[in-house]
């Protein structure tokens, strides 16, 4: 582990090491890290962080399958108020 505090998602702080760590603990998959450490999970929904996290299972599984629970990309989502909503509406 060549930078445990390299940070692979910056919405959830979710570092190097903890990737390492929930690896070792038994989380192979890309879901599985997600599950376990919340990289993937932020504001950006993995809109930054996914290629990292599957590219990184790849490198430390390269004979698993490269489409093993792969991770979806999600809309960020965009709080709006009532006063908005009326106006659309309207």
């Amino acid at each position: 582990m060549k930078h445990p505090s390299l940070v692979i998602c910056r919405c959830e702080e979710v570092t190097m090491e903890q990737l390492e760590e929930a690896y070792a603990s038994g989380s192979c998959t890309s879901r599985q890290l997600k599950m376990k450490t919340r990289a993937t999970m932020g504001a950006c929904q993995g809109r930054v962080c996914r290629t990292l996290v599957e590219t990184w299972i790849h490198v430390k599984n390269p004979d698993g399958p490269r489409d093993a629970e792969l991770l979806s990309y999600r809309p960020p989502i965009r709080p709006i108020t009532f006063g908005q909503l009326a106006k659309d509406e309207a």
